[in-house]
């Protein structure tokens, strides 16, 4: 397994030359069955990032630009009469594919948002009364920009709680940055990028983690945590049982990508901000500093409590 990983994230490096533990998050994502929301400003690698993970794995790819006049059909499909048969016929919609890059997504009307939520929620979409399975694997990856205004429409709480992790990039070191000015690899590379897992050796990836063993003494430390941002003073809206069972999946997909079947307090630490900052609502915070606020919480949460030895 370790083998397997370590030949994904060696791949999509190739083309991705940014943050390297935005790299390893959205390899846990993969691993635990999640979507992730990759926010930063524009130019940072927000789409060359997804599409190389994307492209890394044998299986579908579908990219989508979403913008304001898109409506749920263009996401799931539509039924559509067939003259020579003289039967409606269900035309399928981009969302049936194994990995979905919905890039720009907050730019999409609310409509439009909630279509991916059945399916990022239970891997599949209900139309007419019919129930399509999508995957496995099944996996979307949004990417936002943070900081534009007109043309979008803000994630609702319910839309960012269906996402695993929300992670940011940064801007690239300065060595990092002038490579990426000599080689280009988005330009040279990403097009010729070459799968190297096949979609069943993700989804064996995915069953391991469900294997990992989580202590009892861990699973009451995540319950202790959840509880205590619900009675944090500063906090409007704590963590759900959904976030979790979502920190508790990503801690599990933590130790595997560290070589162990059993996860430590450190998984879960590793996983608490990407994890849970986007499910947490703050009282009240200054314009543009939620995310430093949310960071600001939960370190105070986790400074409460004695994880388990």
């Amino acid at each position: 397994m370790q083998e397997l990983i370590e030949r994904l994230r060696s791949n999509i490096t190739q083309v991705f030359l940014g943050n390297p533990n935005a790299v390893d998050r959205l390899i846990c994502c993969l691993l635990a069955r999640g979507h992730a929301l990759i926010e930063d400003v524009p130019g940072v690698g927000k789409t060359v990032l997804a599409s190389a993970i994307a492209k890394s794995v044998d299986c579908r790819f579908t990219r989508v630009q979403l913008t304001p006049d898109m409506l749920p059909a263009d996401i799931l499909g539509v039924t559509v009469y067939d003259r020579e048969s003289g039967k409606f016929e269900f035309k399928r919609g981009p969302i049936f594919t194994n990995i979905l890059l919905a890039d720009e997504i907050n730019r999409a009307t609310p409509r439009t948002q909630t279509a991916l939520l059945e399916a990022m929620n239970e891997s599949r979409i209900s139309i007419d009364g019919e129930v399509y399975p999508l995957g496995p694997p099944f996996m979307v990856l949004a990417t936002q920009n943070p900081y534009e205004f007109e043309g979008t429409y803000l994630l609702p709480e319910n839309q960012l709680d269906r996402f695993l992790m929300r992670i940011a990039l940064g801007y690239p070191p300065p060595e990092e940055e002038s490579r990426l000015l000599e080689i280009r690899p988005a330009q040279n590379r990403l097009g010729t990028l070459k799968a190297v897992l096949h979609a069943d050796e993700v989804i064996m990836l995915q069953n391991a983690v469900d294997g990992v063993r989580l202590d009892e003494s861990l699973r009451t430390y995540i319950v202790d945590l959840a509880r205590a941002t619900r009675e944090h003073p500063e906090v409007q809206v704590g963590l759900s049982p959904r976030g979790s069972l979502a920190l508790a999946q990503a801690a599990r997909a933590t130790a595997i990508m560290d070589a162990r079947d059993y996860v430590i307090p450190e998984d879960i630490l590793d996983s608490i901000l990407p994890v849970c900052a986007h499910r947490i609502i703050a009282r009240a915070y200054s314009a543009g500093a939620e995310g430093e606020a949310m960071g600001e919480i939960l370190d105070a949460v986790v400074q409460s409590l004695t994880s388990p030895a």
